[in-house]
């Protein structure tokens, strides 16, 4: 089974100077030389940096050949996270332990399930889980997917209650923290990356060293305590996570709305709000907001290297007329997205703005995502009929309001419609971050587009006061934002993208890499200094409630 995309970011990885007009960013002279891990590192992640395939014949399918006889070919990282964490692990000689959904994976891999990456240079080890169809199922598709995601993005109604599927994700969340367990060693960094791990942290605890870091980020929000209550685990997930030496989210909402949670299941823990730590079952947890960043130099070069050419080509292959206006949204096909509510401001501006008709086009690029879960299905029906029936009514022979494509669509195509995109809007209904709208800002290298940002999106944090905020759900107020977009002075269209294209470019991928390795270490050394008689304060670590 082929693992499935979890963001939508192709962000890749890449270090170089900004070129002319990059906002402000400082130049590899003047950066660090990457992040400085204390100790040897252990990432964990669901999606694994390499994986290892049978090569297909030319219609897609088996070639008939014994496997032993065809040849295998290696998915390099695509993007994102994946990508900006290897060449940090490669480095330090470090391990990534991730779920092999590669056909070939374990035929590459030794008795241990272990491959040295990447091929050709065999800079570190990649451990990877075998995982079953009904692990993958229960655990992904199931509790990870079903419970944790729409709870954490505000959608309790949306939550599934599935027999077996927390079983299955303890399960799996055990066989990775074995794992680290066998790899780790007295000054070992552990790195647990997302929500997918929520109850590794505690296991993994319990059988390292004491000496030994464990750390997360989770990608996604947190959600207030009157929805975590809606979590049929919730006491557990809480309880593993504060295994973790150090726990990071993207802004501070989601870190105050954690430890809001703690103290409602854990009355007996110690939260010190100023510090943000948290005290409990005789282990402290540090918790931290850092945004995440995009790797902005890669979208700059990438966008200064096409052209009115390639914009042209993408006009002639979906229609576009030439002289349009361009307004673009990117996006999984994710209900946290916003896309239906995004083409009711849409038809909203239509019907205020009639002599825009013809004059103006949006191209949404939708990605599918977790197709297997019926409420995913049913969005992305109901995204392509929104679609379909806002263009019969407003649509002509020649032209189409909403240029709608799930197609894929190539990186360097991707940065043409960055490029010159006239207005780039960010509808999210809730969004831990939102890279696109970063992307966005990195790719805009002429500095004449505006981005439209939902409040409810991380992003909003650093880019709210120069992008123009929406709220998602209202039509009225995003139609209005729009109509002030169009008709923006270029003088003022340049000033908020130059302001935006300093902040991206100031607290990029890398940044936020160095940021984290940075409370690494911090929580590393404390480690390395604390007495025994800190971890005496043990308390009773089954205290909470657990709510149905």
């Amino acid at each position: 089974m082929r693992f499935p995309e979890e963001r939508l970011s192709s962000t890749n990885s890449y270090r170089g100077q900004v070129g002319a007009g990059g906002g402000g960013r400082a130049t590899e002279e003047t950066r660090s030389d990457g992040p400085n891990c204390p100790g040897s590192l252990i990432v964990v992640s669901n999606r694994q940096p390499y994986r290892h395939e049978y090569e297909r014949d030319g219609d897609g399918g088996d070639d008939g050949d014994d496997e032993s006889d065809r040849s295998v070919t290696v998915d390099e990282p695509a993007g994102g996270l994946t990508a900006g964490l290897d060449p940090v692990v490669r480095e330090v000689d470090g391990t990534w332990i991730a779920w092999g959904d590669g056909d070939a994976d374990f035929d590459v891999a030794d008795e241990d399930h272990c491959v040295e990456v990447p091929p050709g240079e065999e800079a570190y080890t990649l451990r990877r889980i075998d995982l079953s169809e009904e692990a993958v199922e229960s655990y992904y598709y199931g509790f990870s997917n079903r419970v944790l995601w729409p709870l954490c993005h505000g959608f309790g109604d949306l939550v599934e209650h599935r027999s077996n599927d927390f079983d299955w994700y303890r399960t799996v969340n055990e066989r990775f923290a074995d794992a680290v367990v066998e790899h780790a060693a007295e000054d070992s960094v552990v790195w647990l990356q997302d929500y997918h791990f929520a109850l590794a942290p505690r296991l993994i605890r319990e059988g390292v060293p004491a000496s030994t870091t464990v750390a997360q980020f989770w990608h996604i929000p947190w959600p207030a305590p009157e929805t975590f209550q809606q979590c049929p685990a919730a006491g557990h997930v809480l309880e593993g996570l504060l295994g973790n030496d150090l726990l990071g989210f993207h802004v501070d909402w989601y870190a105050n709305t954690f430890l809001d949670c703690v103290e409602q299941y854990f009355p007996s823990a110690t939260v010190d709000r100023r510090e943000r730590t948290v005290r409990y079952d005789g282990h402290t947890t540090r918790v931290v907001a850092t945004p995440m960043g995009v790797d902005a130099d890669r979208y700059d070069r990438d966008a200064r290297s096409v052209g009115r050419a390639q914009l042209a080509e993408i006009r002639e292959a979906f229609g576009i007329p030439d002289d349009t206006v361009l307004g673009l949204g990117v996006d999984r096909l994710d209900y946290a997205k916003g896309i239906p509510e995004r083409f009711a401001a849409l038809e909203r501006f239509f019907e205020r703005n009639p002599d825009w008709r013809g004059e103006f086009t949006f191209v949404q690029k939708s990605t599918p995502s977790r197709t297997d879960i019926p409420t995913y299905q049913q969005y992305g029906d109901h995204v392509r009929s929104e679609a379909e029936r806002i263009n019969r009514r407003f649509g002509t022979d020649d032209w189409q309001p909403i240029v709608y494509t799930e197609d894929y669509v190539e990186h360097e195509a991707l940065c043409a419609l960055y490029r010159y995109a006239d207005v780039m809007v960010v509808s999210s209904l809730a969004d831990g971050m939102n890279l696109v709208a970063q992307e966005y800002v990195a790719a805009n290298v002429d500095g004449d587009g505006t981005l439209l940002l939902s409040d409810r999106a991380g992003a909003h944090e650093r880019l709210g006061t120069h992008a123009l905020t929406i709220d998602p759900t209202d039509a009225d107020g995003t139609a209005a934002q729009l109509e002030r977009a169009l008709s923006m002075p270029t003088h003022e269209r340049r000033q908020r993208m130059q302001t935006l294209r300093t902040r991206v470019f100031d607290h990029d991928l890398e940044g936020w890499m160095d940021a984290q390795f940075d409370w690494i270490r911090r929580v590393h050394g404390e480690k390395s200094t604390a007495t025994d008689s800190n971890e005496d304060d043990d308390r009773d670590s089954h205290e909470w409630t657990q709510t149905a």
